[in-house]
Protein backbone atom coordinates (compact mmCIF):
# COMPACT_ATOMS: atom_id res chain seq x y z
CA UNK A 1 0.00 0.00 0.00
CA UNK A 2 1.30 3.15 -1.26
CA UNK A 3 1.33 6.44 1.52
CA UNK A 4 1.41 9.86 -0.44
CA UNK A 5 2.20 12.75 1.45
CA UNK A 6 1.31 16.20 0.52
CA UNK A 7 3.65 19.00 2.01
CA UNK A 8 2.32 22.54 1.75
CA UNK A 9 4.96 24.72 2.45
CA UNK A 10 4.30 28.65 3.15
CA UNK A 11 6.68 31.14 3.69
CA UNK A 12 7.21 34.77 2.87
CA UNK A 13 8.40 36.99 -0.30
CA UNK A 14 8.88 34.10 -2.46
CA UNK A 15 10.77 32.12 0.12
CA UNK A 16 9.06 28.85 -0.41
CA UNK A 17 9.45 28.73 -3.76
CA UNK A 18 13.27 29.90 -3.39
CA UNK A 19 13.21 26.58 -1.03
CA UNK A 20 12.51 24.18 -3.53
CA UNK A 21 15.09 25.57 -6.44
CA UNK A 22 17.41 25.30 -4.05
CA UNK A 23 16.47 21.68 -3.05
CA UNK A 24 16.55 20.88 -7.01
CA UNK A 25 19.63 22.95 -7.96
CA UNK A 26 21.50 21.19 -5.06
CA UNK A 27 21.16 17.93 -6.20
CA UNK A 28 18.66 16.64 -2.62
CA UNK A 29 15.76 16.26 -5.05
CA UNK A 30 17.36 13.94 -7.20
CA UNK A 31 19.08 11.98 -4.69
CA UNK A 32 15.65 11.97 -2.51
CA UNK A 33 14.20 10.44 -6.16
CA UNK A 34 17.09 7.91 -6.25
CA UNK A 35 15.79 6.75 -2.79
CA UNK A 36 14.78 2.84 -2.27
CA UNK A 37 10.73 3.09 -2.22
CA UNK A 38 10.57 6.88 -4.08
CA UNK A 39 7.88 6.75 -6.39
CA UNK A 40 7.28 10.37 -6.81
CA UNK A 41 8.77 13.80 -5.88
CA UNK A 42 7.60 16.60 -6.76
CA UNK A 43 7.14 20.68 -6.56
CA UNK A 44 3.82 22.29 -7.84
CA UNK A 45 2.96 25.95 -7.12
CA UNK A 46 -0.62 27.13 -6.52
CA UNK A 47 -1.82 30.06 -9.19
CA UNK A 48 -3.39 31.46 -6.02
CA UNK A 49 -1.66 31.40 -3.09
CA UNK A 50 2.01 32.88 -4.74
CA UNK A 51 3.99 31.98 -1.36
CA UNK A 52 3.05 28.26 -1.10
CA UNK A 53 5.11 25.45 -3.16
CA UNK A 54 3.27 21.73 -2.53
CA UNK A 55 5.50 18.74 -2.96
CA UNK A 56 3.79 15.37 -3.51
CA UNK A 57 5.57 12.72 -1.83
CA UNK A 58 5.02 9.46 -2.79
CA UNK A 59 6.41 6.17 -1.66
CA UNK A 60 6.16 2.42 -1.69
CA UNK A 61 5.06 1.87 2.03
CA UNK A 62 5.76 3.43 5.15
CA UNK A 63 8.98 1.59 5.71
CA UNK A 64 10.74 3.48 2.66
CA UNK A 65 9.16 6.59 4.42
CA UNK A 66 10.82 5.76 7.58
CA UNK A 67 14.01 4.76 6.00
CA UNK A 68 13.98 8.15 3.99
CA UNK A 69 13.14 9.92 7.88
CA UNK A 70 16.55 8.21 9.73
CA UNK A 71 18.71 8.98 5.62
CA UNK A 72 21.55 12.31 6.09
CA UNK A 73 19.50 13.94 3.93
CA UNK A 74 16.39 14.68 6.05
CA UNK A 75 19.02 17.19 8.46
CA UNK A 76 19.94 19.04 4.97
CA UNK A 77 15.59 19.44 4.03
CA UNK A 78 15.75 20.67 7.83
CA UNK A 79 18.30 23.12 7.26
CA UNK A 80 16.65 24.63 4.14
CA UNK A 81 13.93 24.73 5.66
CA UNK A 82 14.79 26.83 8.41
CA UNK A 83 17.00 29.16 6.15
CA UNK A 84 13.89 29.81 4.13
CA UNK A 85 11.65 30.71 7.55
CA UNK A 86 9.19 28.10 6.19
CA UNK A 87 6.15 26.76 7.89
CA UNK A 88 4.53 23.59 6.69
CA UNK A 89 1.07 21.62 6.72
CA UNK A 90 0.76 18.27 5.58
CA UNK A 91 -1.69 15.76 4.52
CA UNK A 92 -1.14 11.94 4.47
CA UNK A 93 -3.08 9.32 1.98
CA UNK A 94 -2.67 5.83 1.83
CA UNK A 95 -3.38 4.24 -1.21
CA UNK A 96 -5.97 2.01 -0.81
CA UNK A 97 -5.31 -0.77 -3.88
CA UNK A 98 -9.24 -1.15 -4.76
CA UNK A 99 -8.64 1.39 -7.92
CA UNK A 100 -11.28 3.42 -9.13
CA UNK A 101 -15.29 2.65 -9.20
CA UNK A 102 -17.31 2.05 -12.05
CA UNK A 103 -18.87 6.02 -10.94
CA UNK A 104 -15.45 7.51 -10.96
CA UNK A 105 -14.33 6.33 -14.36
CA UNK A 106 -17.36 7.94 -15.68
CA UNK A 107 -15.80 11.85 -14.80
CA UNK A 108 -12.12 10.44 -15.67
CA UNK A 109 -10.59 11.25 -19.40
CA UNK A 110 -7.63 9.87 -20.25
Amino acid sequence: MSVTVNIYYTGENGSARRFAEEMTRSGVVADIRAEEGNLRYAYFFPMDDPETVLLIDQWADQSAIDRHHASPMMGQIAALREKYGLHMRVERYRSDDEGFSEADKAFIRT
